[in-house]
């Protein structure tokens, strides 16, 4: 066989579509594995770049290839999928990712550790559990309201209903013990997320850059563990506004024959870690317009020309690249001095 250079690899649960190719880009690999076909093939192959999507499973097989000695290169499946000529199936797919890893410009996903992905677990139950909590207290809201039982808003108000439900005799039995059950779901529930974030308290509290990142005004531990926990090469990033940019925070471009054109943010990357930086942003500008902190001169400015929202992702986007600057560099945190009392005053 001739020397192979890179190999495109299309992974799925049980069957592995290859395509490799030598120095001069001919294709030289076109093979169809299963599991332990692929495993002992890259075995006995010599050390070679191999490029797989990044999908499900696809760390275990990049750190599991890469103890062979095989460079490994995962490929976000938007970027492999441009390189598709026409058609899709799977010898396609091995194809466009033997083409994509080629390309000079190409972005690559790190390959994270077990301990790393174990981190990513627990934010990901996290999430889960909040929004199964948030499912099931929509579904007794509006269940009760079948029976004109209606309650403020707020999670907290959802014990309080039950007490209502339980205690009201005129309902069928039938209706309270439905009701009672959901209770029970409601409180295991409950118990089951505060445990996961008493998880994620210590791991927060054991980690020294998520630590340093809740310096930052507008992050908090949730923040600042999400922050470190979906990068953990940070210095895979050409700068802040390159992060910034995978998080979604910056404006969609659709300029033309010169004449630029700015939209709203692209929401493109992680929405849940987007999503906390802007909240988070928000209870900044809240409290500086309740007189009750020291906003910075560009902060005050902000708030006096954009609207809420605007101002919110505005400062979203300065702690994105600020948290960027502080995990590559390890520096603390330094407030910049307060602004002046007529900027405040505007």
């Amino acid at each position: 066989m001739e020397q192979i250079i890179r190999i495109g690899m299309d992974t799925s649960k049980n069957l592995f579509v290859l395509h490799g190719v030598n120095a001069a880009g001919e294709a030289v690999l076109r093979r169809r594995l299963r599991r332990r076909q692929m495993i002992e093939f890259f075995k006995e192959l010599p050390p070679t770049s191999v490029g797989i999507e990044a999908c499900a499973g696809a760390h275990h097989w990049a750190r599991l290839l890469g103890s062979y000695g095989h460079a490994m290169k995962l490929i976000p499946a938007q970027h492999a999928k441009r390189y598709v000529k026409r058609g899709k199936n799977d010898a396609a797919d091995a194809k466009a990712l033997c083409e994509a890893m080629s390309r000079p410009d190409m972005l690559f996903v790190p390959v994270k550790t077990t301990d790393q992905q174990a981190a990513l677990m627990l934010i990901r139950i996290r999430e889960r559990l909040l929004r199964n909590r948030t499912q099931l207290a929509n579904a007794i809201r509006g269940f009760a309201a079948e029976f004109g039982l209606i309650a403020p808003k707020g999670l907290c108000r959802i014990e309080g209903l039950l007490e209502r439900i339980a205690a009201d005799e005129t309902l069928p039995a039938l209706a309270r013990k439905l009701f009672a059950r959901q209770g029970r779901e409601y409180a295991r529930l409950q118990a089951e997320l505060d445990a996961t974030e008493a998880m994620l308290m210590a791991w927060h509290r054991a980690d020294e850059r998520s630590r340093r990142l809740t310096k930052i005004p507008g992050v908090g531990p949730i923040a600042a563990c999400m922050l470190v926990m979906k990068t953990p090469a940070p210095e895979a990033f050409r700068s802040g506004r390159d992060f910034a940019a995978w998080s979604g925070l910056t404006p969609k471009d659709h300029s033309t024959a010169g004449r630029r054109r700015l939209g709203g943010i692209t929401r493109a990357g992680d929405e849940a870690l987007r999503s906390v930086l802007i909240t988070g942003a928000t209870a900044v500008i809240q409290h500086a317009r309740r007189n009750r902190g020291k906003p910075s001169a560009w902060l005050a400015g902000i708030i006096a020309s954009k609207k809420p929202k605007v101002a919110a992702v505005a400062l979203a986007n300065k702690n994105a690249r600020i948290a960027w600057k502080l995990m590559v560099s390890g520096e603390q945190y330094r407030a910049r001095t307060a602004a002046p009392a007529a900027a405040r005053a505007a």
